[in-house]
C-alpha cells in the first residue's frame, strides 16, 4: 500500500444534540482483516480494530474536532469540514489526495473526492470511521461523568428518550448544540443553562 499516499477522511457526531464533531483521516500502509463501516461493528470489535489500526507501522492517522460552540457559530456541515481540515493538517504525511465519505467534497487544501458510502467502499476511509467513533465515544462517556443524567456513556449525545428525559429534568449544559432545535426549544422555553 505505499506509494502516493492518498487519505480517507470520514466524521462522527454530526447528528447528536451534544458533544462536538470529530473527523479522522487515515493513510493506511497495510490493509487490516475486518476493516468496515464503524457502523456496522460491535463497540468491542471496533475498539480491537482501532487498537490494531492505531499500531506502529499500520497507518498515519490524526484526529480534527470542531467544538460545540463552533458548530453552533458555523453550522454542522462547516463545522464538519472544519474538523476534517484539521485531521488532515495533523497528519504526518502529506496526502497527495483525499477521499471523504459522503455526497459533499470540501476544499482540504488537495484534490479531494466524495464517496456515498464510502466507509463501507474504501479501507482508508472505514478506518477512519473505526478510529473517530471509538475516540468520540469515549470523550462523550468521559463527559457523562460529570454529567450522569443524559445517558450519553449509551447513547453518545443522540436524542433518545433518556435524553429528552435529562433535558427536560435537569436543563441544558454547555456541551449541549444550542443551534438545534430540541435544546435551542428547551432553552426558549426558560430551561436553565448548566455547568
Amino acid at each position: 500500500m505505499r506509494g502516493a499516499p492518498v487519505a480517507g477522511i470520514d466524521e462522527v457526531g454530526r447528528g447528536p444534540w451534544a458533544g462536538p464533531v470529530l473527523a479522522c483521516a487515515v493513510v493506511l500502509h497495510r490493509e487490516i482483516d475486518g476493516v468496515a463501516d464503524s457502523k456496522t461493528l460491535a463497540k468491542l470489535k471496533r475498539e480491537t480494530l482501532a487498537a490494531r489500526l492505531e499500531a506502529k507501522g499500520v497507518a498515519d492517522w490524526a484526529l480534527g474536532v470542531a467544538s460545540v460552540a463552533e458548530i453552533d457559530r458555523l453550522n454542522i456541515r462547516q463545522a464538519t469540514f472544519l474538523a476534517m481540515r484539521r485531521a488532515l493538517a495533523r497528519l504526518a504525511v502529506r496526502p497527495v489526495r483525499a477521499l471523504v465519505d459522503g455526497r459533499d467534497a470540501p476544499d482540504l487544501g488537495v484534490p479531494t473526492g466524495a464517496v456515498r458510502g464510502g466507509d463501507g467502499k474504501i479501507a482508508a476511509i472505514a478506518a477512519a470511521s473505526i478510529i473517530a467513533k471509538v475516540h468520540r465515544d469515549a470523550l462523550m462517556a468521559k463527559l457523562a461523568g460529570r454529567h450522569p443524567h443524559y445517558g450519553w456513556s449509551t447513547n453518545v449525545g443522540y436524542g433518545t428518550p433518556e435524553h429528552r428525559a435529562g433535558l427536560d429534568r435537569f436543563g441544558v449544559t454547555a456541551h449541549h448544540r444550542r443551534s438545534f432545535a430540541p435544546v435551542r426549544e428547551r432553552l426558549a422555553g426558560g430551561r436553565s443553562l448548566r455547568a
